[in-house]
């Protein structure tokens, strides 16, 4: 039973070392480089380590600029506009804490001890 076991754990070993070698570093002789151009250049612009090995030769392909991501190419918005100062009027602020309140209580029942967090800050209703 243990050797099966140590069997299965070194073809284990075996195939996620070459799946990791193969993944993070290829190398292809030039045929194959000449069938599978266009995918093999894909790869390398991944970030996929591609190296061409030709007359013992061994070339190595890379993009000329790293990968950039989605998200770096994403243009900020401004949400919310802080020059306004709409967050200094107190009656929009208790506007807006009647409605949480509402919900709440919607959702969950009454507030405990009956007490509004609107007449907690001070502001009047």
């Amino acid at each position: 039973m243990i050797a099966q076991w140590k069997i299965f754990f070194y073809v284990h070993v075996v195939h996620l070392l070459a799946y990791t070698c193969y993944t993070l570093r290829m190398e292809v002789p030039i045929t194959k480089f000449r069938r599978q151009i266009f995918s093999l250049v894909e790869q390398a612009q991944s970030g996929t380590e591609v190296w061409v090995t030709h007359k013992g030769q061994r070339v190595r392909l890379v993009p000329e600029k790293p990968a950039s991501s989605r998200l770096s190419r994403i243009t900020p918005m401004q949400i919310v506009n802080t020059t306004e100062g709409v967050m200094d009027d107190d009656s929009l602020l208790a506007e807006m804490t009647r409605s949480w309140e509402a919900d709440w209580e919607r959702d969950f029942g009454p507030a405990p001890d009956g007490v509004s967090s609107a007449n907690k800050s001070g502001v009047e209703p």
